[in-house]
């Protein structure tokens, strides 16, 4: 298997700054914001750019994450795509890469994540790489394979209702395998509490056994810091943020990382605050309704948006008169009974689709209104408003909750974003991301 360039010392003693070192590929944007904030956490300092960038990074990084909308694309196209991010991180002199999916495992039986990671490896030529999405500071943990949010099997928690890629196996063994076309095994919880030697001993017999992928069990911190110690010469990791939290100690051991106490510093971003949902989340529309006791809230129908409604001028209209007042909330969020019936009206992507144009609109109007701090819930609407407001890249700051910082999105006017994963997040949270930046 190749070597990524922590066995590299000797150069790295003649220059006295990092280079880059770690490139990631995230298959939607909050992913990759919650796996750039670890790593910032680690030290790193990280740039997330969307989609592949043209231009070039600046000298000051260390790791980037390319954030892609792989998770929901088409099988061939989100290959295409990660294949492409590949390409333009390994011309930018990357050591390491990570291909970072939801801390759910959020697919299908067809995919995106085997069919992306095995194009991964084959363009890298290597025949193993582990997969572990567990988020334990989320309540996402492996044991046996199997993936538990909180105290419930996947299956029973509210993924099983995922509009989009709805989670009805928590055997991940299983699951990845009906994806991929290479053979999955497994690091059981009593070989992990063993430590990162027992860890890469159990690579080296899967491997043999003739195994393309292990999942690895994962309880707590511990854990995953020793995971990511046994796979320092791993050429790829995948899996969710947190099995990145050694990654940064490993190119610090290796003298390869300067790490930064101030990684997570950005400067201020003076403006108006609002709020903008489109995740349809168990977690995203309880936040909704502790918001809405004390808050102003306007939701969007995408049934009424299909009739041609002009929801984005009524959005845009209220929140006009009240945003002097305070941050306001557009969302266009639902109940899973809601959804299955605009789904059932419209199909699962048009109901999604007019939602997420929606917002992305109502957000450039909110842009114009002087607004410049956003909190945006739900990936696909992360993605559609970052581009609507032109950003081309974020500078990754300090964690509101796990998983979630905020960003400083790169423009000619800069803009404060907090991209959060539909599932994550206390009750609390767009009240809590505002109040530190108000």
């Amino acid at each position: 298997m190749p070597h990524p360039a922590p066995s590299a010392r000797s150069e790295v003693k003649e220059r006295a700054v990092s280079q880059l070192l770690l490139g990631c590929i995230a298959d939607d944007f909050t992913g990759g914001t919650d796996l750039a904030s670890m790593l910032v956490r680690g030290g790193m300092r990280t740039l997330q750019v969307i989609g592949v960038p043209e231009g070039p990074i600046p000298p000051d990084i260390d790791a980037v994450v390319v954030a892609l909308k792989s998770r929901t694309q088409p099988k061939d196209q989100a290959v295409q795509e990660s294949l492409a991010a590949l390409e333009w991180l390994r011309a930018a002199g990357c050591r390491q890469f990570f291909f970072k999916y939801c801390s759910t495992f959020d697919s299908t039986p067809e995919g995106n994540i085997g069919p992306v990671a095995d194009a991964l490896m084959d363009a890298l030529g290597i025949d193993f790489a582990l997969a572990c999405p567990a988020f334990p500071e989320n309540k996402r943990t492996l044991y046996q394979g199997h993936l538990f949010v909180g105290d419930m099997l996947l299956s029973d928690s509210g993924m099983r209702h995922h509009p989009l890629t709805p989670m009805t196996d928590a055997n991940l063994v299983r699951v990845l395998g009906q994806q991929s076309k290479r053979e999955v095994g497994l690091v059981p919880y009593s070989v992990v509490a063993q430590g990162a030697a027992a860890i890469r001993e159990a690579f080296d017999a899967a491997r043999r056994a003739g195994k393309g992928y292990v999942i690895v069990d994962a309880i707590d911190n511990a854990n995953l810091n020793v995971i990511g110690q046994a796979a320092a010469d791993h050429m790829l990791i995948t899996g969710g943020s947190g099995v990145a939290i050694g990654l940064p100690e490993n190119f610090a051991r290796a003298g390869l990382l300067q790490s930064s106490h101030n990684a997570a510093e950005l400067p201020p971003v003076c403006g108006y605050s609002a709020v903008l949902s489109g995740s349809c989340s168990v977690a995203t529309n309880d936040q909704i309704e502790h918001w809405q006791r004390s808050r102003p809230s306007f939701q969007l129908d995408p049934l009424l948006l299909a009739e041609g409604r002009d929801q984005v001028g009524e959005a845009l209209a209220w929140a006009r008169e009240r945003i002097a007042g305070g941050p306001v909330l557009i969302y266009g969020s639902a109940r899973p009974d809601q959804v299955k019936a605009a789904q059932e009206r419209l199909g699962v992507e048009a109901a999604g689709r007019l939602v997420e144009d929606a917002l992305s609109r109502i957000a450039v109007g909110l842009d114009e209104l002087g607004v410049r701090q956003f909190v945006v819930a739900g990936g696909e609407t992360s993605g559609a408003v970052v581009k609507a407001l032109g950003v081309e890249a974020l500078r990754i700051g300090a964690s509101i909750d796990p998983g979630v910082p905020w960003t400083l999105g790169v423009r000619q006017v800069p803009v404060a974003l907090a991209l959060k994963s539909g599932n994550f997040g206390s009750l609390d949270f767009f009240e809590k991301a505002l109040g530190q930046v108000q």
